[in-house]
């Protein structure tokens, strides 16, 4: 039940009544007509720029279809009025029946209220995270994480069939260089003495896997060249390091559909096969680039290269994907991976990017856009930079990690709940701070406890309903006289329990996960307000002592906020607080 997208359905039947009247022209297109809460609860319950969009096509001046429609719109029973303000907006007042429904119908359908058909089961592929095998997770993979795995969640309850995906990059020069790294570590488990070269990866983590090479391979390796064991170790310790990633990134409660190997597409022919369905499309060639910016022809060695012409679909500059000496640049794997998941059949691709991957944007969207023929759209997330405090100074070091602070250290410090929440309390584009202190500070300004400490209340009251003998079960609270919440602190919580449906539909026509934590931290807000109101009168308290009915009627709409945060915190990955210690 979206009461939003109800209401709107009466203003459209009202605009048709006004064409089939002669009010208004019969070929007006009613997609831009809106309604929406108003930008100030004052003005009324719901709002529409029905008479604003539609005067210009229709010739007529925006008051006059606005009153017109203002009639018909009064004249039903679920409206109890309707004002035309300013230049022709209509802010309509709805009965309090509909808002009392709205707990019903949250009881009646649990955690599903809101979920939304918008979707149509479309196949989404969700590419999160996608670190390099060379070490733990840092605290940016962390942020990439929560996000992509809280859309991939939003999409799904949006009812999108979603897929979670994350690309191994085990095919570059780095997984050498993690090769070597362990190797040294190998030998230190022998008892050698060894030390670390500029570029290889000093982290503590690598010594168990040092070891454990040591236990697997005895001393096969020992002061053998690098040709004998470079293949093997590499294997071994990609392996390794994805058996850590994969740890961290369960701890974090983050669990993936499927792991794709950048390696499986060397030698199998599928680079080769997307290079050649862009050449059947004639999109590559051979060229010489003009020096890239900040170049002068002094400083530049033009080359020639196999170019993928990438401008015929939006990007500023043609890109090679092949180099002179016939080698593939990076980007001609990424291509492949991404034909890879055109050809198993998406209707839609999500990549989830650090924000030093921008340069990416518009060359993978333009390879996308090739490779499909504009079929499959791919939209490409930044997550912005997290900066880290603690006592009031930037967070040290991982000494585990050699030189970043790793997802093990945010979680152990804080727990996966927080941390997610957290890190969705900011658009993902905007720079966050993660401060460790007050995200465990109980207080209004934090906002994961604030939201948690609204459920924990519910629960509260559910426990003294039960103590008193009060049944609360859902079924006899669905059936509670809800006429009974009659007070404007307690509609307030009902519409604001109203906008959940269509706060879930925008949030997942966008992308936006954060927009659910917003929601949440603003319902809990109203729920409080409430709360704390019933301090002061006691007619508002939940339990009304020795009146059952409205006692049940009340504890149906704590109950109902209980159950839309339970499904927030569910797509945000967070588990609702029974209580709060």
């Amino acid at each position: 039940m979206n009461l939003f997208t109800e209401m709107r359905g009466l203003v459209i039947d009202s605009l048709n009544q006004m064409v089939a009247a002669g009010d208004l022209p019969a070929d007006l297109d009613f997609a831009a007509v809106a309604v929406e809460p108003p930008r100030d609860a004052a003005h009324g319950d719901m709002a529409t720029n029905a008479a604003m969009v539609l005067a210009k096509p229709a010739g007529k001046k925006p008051r006059d279809i606005a009153q017109t429609l203002a009639a018909h719109l009064q004249s039903d029973a679920r409206i109890d009025s309707v004002d035309v303000a300013g230049p022709g907006f209509l802010n309509l007042r709805l009965s309090a029946s509909l808002w009392q429904g709205v707990v019903a119908n949250v009881l009646a359908q649990g955690t599903g209220f809101g979920r939304s058909t918008m979707g149509a089961g479309q196949r989404v592929n969700v590419e999160y995270v996608s670190a390099n095998p060379t070490g733990p997770l840092h605290v940016g993979h962390t942020r990439g994480a929560v996000f992509g795995d809280a859309l991939a969640s939003l999409l799904d309850f949006a009812g999108f069939e979603v897929t979670r995906e994350y690309y191994i990059n085990d095919g570059g020069a780095q997984v050498d260089v993690l090769a070597r790294s362990v190797y040294l570590r190998y030998l230190e488990a022998h008892g050698r003495s060894v030390e670390f070269a500029d570029g290889t990866y000093p982290g503590d983590y690598l010594v168990p896997v040092g070891q454990a090479l040591k236990e697997k391979v005895g001393e096969a390796y020992l002061d053998q060249p690098e040709e004998v064991w470079l293949v093997e170790i590499r294997d071994f310790s990609t392996d390794a390091m994805m058996a850590l990633i994969r740890a961290d990134l369960k701890a974090l409660g983050v669990e993936m559909d499927r792991f794709f190997s950048e390696k499986s597409l060397y030698g199998t022919g599928l680079i080769e096969a997307a290079i050649e369905t862009l050449r059947d499309k004639g999109l590559i060639y051979r060229g010489v680039l003009e020096p890239p910016k900040g170049k002068t022809p002094e400083d530049w060695e033009p080359r020639e290269q196999t170019l993928f012409k990438s401008t015929e679909h939006g990007d500023d500059v043609d890109r090679p994907i092949q180099k002179s000496d016939g080698a593939w640049t990076y980007f001609a794997p990424d291509i492949a991976y991404h034909y890879d998941k055109v050809e198993r059949g998406y209707d839609l691709l999500i990549d989830i990017f650090g924000a030093d991957h921008g340069g990416y944007v518009k060359r993978m969207k333009a390879a996308v856009s090739a490779l499909s023929g504009g079929r499959v759209p791919l939209d490409i997330k930044l997550t912005q930079l997290v900066k880290l405090w603690k006592n009031g100074e930037p967070f040290k070091m991982s000494k585990r990690a050699g030189n970043f602070v790793t997802l093990r250290d945010v979680v152990d410090q804080v727990g996966p709940g927080v941390t997610r929440f957290h890190m969705l309390t900011r658009k993902n584009d905007a720079p966050l701070d993660f401060d460790f202190d007050k995200v465990l500070e109980q207080s209004k300004e934090n906002p994961v406890f604030y939201v948690q400490y609204a459920h924990a209340r519910v629960q509260s009251v559910l426990r003294k309903a039960a103590d008193a003998g009060i049944a609360t079960d859902d079924a006899t609270l669905k059936a509670a006289d809800l006429s009974l919440l009659a007070h404007e602190a307690e509609q307030a919580v009902m519409r604001k329990l109203a906008e959940w449906p269509r706060l879930v539909e925008i949030a997942a026509r966008g992308n936006e996960p954060h927009r659910i934590a917003f929601y949440l931290y603003d319902l809990a807000s109203d729920f409080h307000a409430l709360w704390n109101r019933g301090n002061d009168d006691a007619s508002l308290r939940f339990l009304q002592e020795g009146d059952v009915a409205t006692s049940q009627a009340k504890i149906a709409l704590a109950r109902a906020v209980a159950v839309v945060i339970s499904a927030g915190l569910g797509i945000l990955g967070v588990t609702p607080a029974e209580e709060m210690r």
